[in-house]
């Protein structure tokens, strides 16, 4: 066989090294197949015991230890050969030196500056002491947004932080205001970190994540036995063949490409891609916590029963991204109010029957709510917070019915009481007189006489009379109030997507990229690995794999036994 020699102090021509590289390639795919060939008239497949190659002929401080290792199966599988091209180790780049782009020299100048600046900007961002800084910010603030009332009247932070007895000795209401700390999640500081720690999660996924998967994306065969022997995994097989070793790759999981004597396999390269994942999750749940602080509308209302109101007279925005939508024209209209009570007499739980019309009557939807079971409707949600007494409906000497309205007289939490009056006497009377009504919910009504005499109690749905200072009174009915929450949350599905994203993509992370290089020398296949993350387990694994690959033994034509 002709061998061809090179000088390597000699210049070459491109062109002569690429025919010198073709030439090459020839040969050692011709050498290559001469092995393979004249390996196979003189063996036969059989299963039987095949020790590894003795760790002597490899180097000590990169191949584990080997031993002598039976095979108990006899693999008859073909292996499919890949035709596919392996991508290429670098990208191959055009252009020569100088200014190939045909820009003149003044705005080539100055397009690489702007290059080497915006690199400069994109390692500044992506390093990552700068980024645990703006996470350990961002908390600070929103500690701080929980530690100062937010959404309170300029009067409330002038009394609550004067700056003649500033807290922690610099903490004014100058300081609150200014920095807008008394709406935290939508001031420009908080904002700003956000923006900020986004820039950075991008700036690391640009310069770190993407160059190291496309790094993993990049493979190919190995043709020398000692670059093979030098993976953190190495070992041999005396009498094997490399066809036989793809198939049990295969079986475990790998991706196998096969050309002539050389094999390359992979598995695991989803956790190659989770760190991305893992940031863009972050951008959304940021994405989403921005939009829902600047882009949503609050708004409360207490409502008796039987009256209505428009969503869109009740919504007020909270920042610069609010727009109002379409649905803000609907109607809300309280057909009915009720609590349930414990045998205590304290109110367990209080529901309001409410429905939605369109401003041409039309209704949209009707649905009873109560605390924790809101009412959803085209982006706004309606939740049942609080009650009120409204009216009292009464009947007097026969007449009526009268709505009396019902004032708080106190508010403590849960404890309330309500009251009305009833006058007996002249009206317009500087010293006019009446019977006085007491409640604290909606199942009882405390009487009292002119003088302010207890007069008895009263159940509005019993309708028993009662007569006090010549007055018969009868209680028809107690009207309550709905207390209602409406908010418009656009940021709520981009937080949600995030979280489950995040979720997911943390656990793909600790899959295990691992790759596998083999090559068929003569009737011994050297076999070489690595991985990114649990070396022991993947050791194990390739050691197993490797007992089950089947022994080529040669027999004999002339043996007869």
């Amino acid at each position: 066989m002709s061998s061809l020699l090179l000088n390597p102090n000699r210049a070459f021509s491109p062109l002569s090294r690429q025919v010198l590289k073709a030439s090459f390639s020839s040969l050692c795919s011709i050498s290559n197949a001469r092995i393979l060939l004249g390996s196979r008239p003189t063996a036969h497949r059989v299963v039987g015991f095949k020790p590894r190659a003795s760790r002597d002929s490899f180097d000590a401080e990169a191949l584990p230890e080997s031993n002598t290792k039976k095979k108990s199966r006899n693999n008859n599988k073909k292996i499919i050969l890949f035709g596919s091209t392996p991508p290429p180790l670098s990208e191959e780049r055009g252009g020569s030196a100088g200014n190939s782009s045909g820009k003149p020299a003044a705005e080539g100048s100055s397009w690489v500056f702007l290059q080497r600046a915006f690199k400069r900007v994109l390692a500044v961002l992506s390093n990552l002491p700068l980024a645990i800084g703006e996470m350990f910010t961002i908390a600070a603030l929103m500690a701080l947004g929980t530690v100062i009332d937010q959404g309170e009247a300029p009067d409330y932070y002038f009394q609550k932080y004067p700056e003649e007895n500033p807290v922690f000795g610099f903490v004014t209401w100058r300081w609150v205001l200014a920095l807008g700390f008394d709406h935290m999640f939508t001031s420009p500081v908080f904002l700003g970190m956000l923006i900020l720690l986004a820039a950075s999660l991008m700036a690391c996924t640009y310069t770190t994540q993407i160059p190291l998967v496309k790094v993993a994306r990049r493979w190919s065969f190995i043709h020398s036995a000692e670059t093979i022997r030098k993976q953190d995994f190495a070992d041999s097989l005396p009498q094997a063949s490399i066809q036989d070793l793809g198939i049990i790759l295969m079986g475990a999981g790998y991706e196998i490409f096969l050309k002539g004597p050389s094999l390359y396999a992979f598995k695991g390269m989803a956790g190659r891609f989770a760190p991305i994942g893992v940031h863009l999750a972050m951008l959304l749940i940021m994405a989403g916590g921005t939009l829902s602080a600047a882009g949503s509308f609050r708004g409360s209302v207490t409502v008796p029963q039987g009256l209505n109101f428009v969503v869109g007279d009740v919504m007020n925005p909270n920042g610069v991204l609010s727009f109002p939508s379409q649905e803000f024209d609907t109607e809300v209209h309280v057909n009915r109010f009720y609590m349930d009570y414990y045998d205590s007499g304290e109110v367990s739980q209080f529901y309001t029957d409410i429905s939605l019309y369109s401003l041409d009557g039309k209704e949209l939807m009707r649905k009873t709510i109560r605390v924790n079971d809101p009412l959803r409707y085209g982006g706004i949600t309606i939740y049942q917070t609080d009650w009120g007494f409204s009216a009292l409906q009464i009947t007097k000497n026969g007449e009526g019915p009268f709505n009396l309205a019902m004032a708080p007289l106190q508010l403590n939490g849960d404890k309330k009481l309500f009251g009305t009056f009833l006058p007996t006497g002249d009206a317009d009377s500087p010293n006019v007189k009446g019977i006085s009504m007491l409640a604290r919910d909606l199942q009882s009504i405390v009487l009292y006489d002119q003088e302010g005499k207890f007069a008895g109690v009263r159940r509005p749905s019993s309708k028993l009379p009662i007569d006090i200072d010549g007055t018969r009174i009868v209680i028809e009915d107690a009207i309550g109030s709905s207390g209602l929450d409406l908010k418009t949350d656009p940021g709520v599905p981009l937080v949600y997507a995030g979280f489950g994203a995040l979720m997911l993509t943390t656990c793909i992370s600790y899959f295990s990229h691992s790759q596998i290089w083999a090559l068929q020398d003569g009737t011994t296949v050297i076999i070489g690995g690595k991985t990114n993350r649990a070396m022991l387990e993947f050791r194990d694994e390739v050691n197993r794999l490797l007992d089950e690959v089947p022994e080529l033994v040669t027999i004999d034509k002339n043996f007869n036994g």
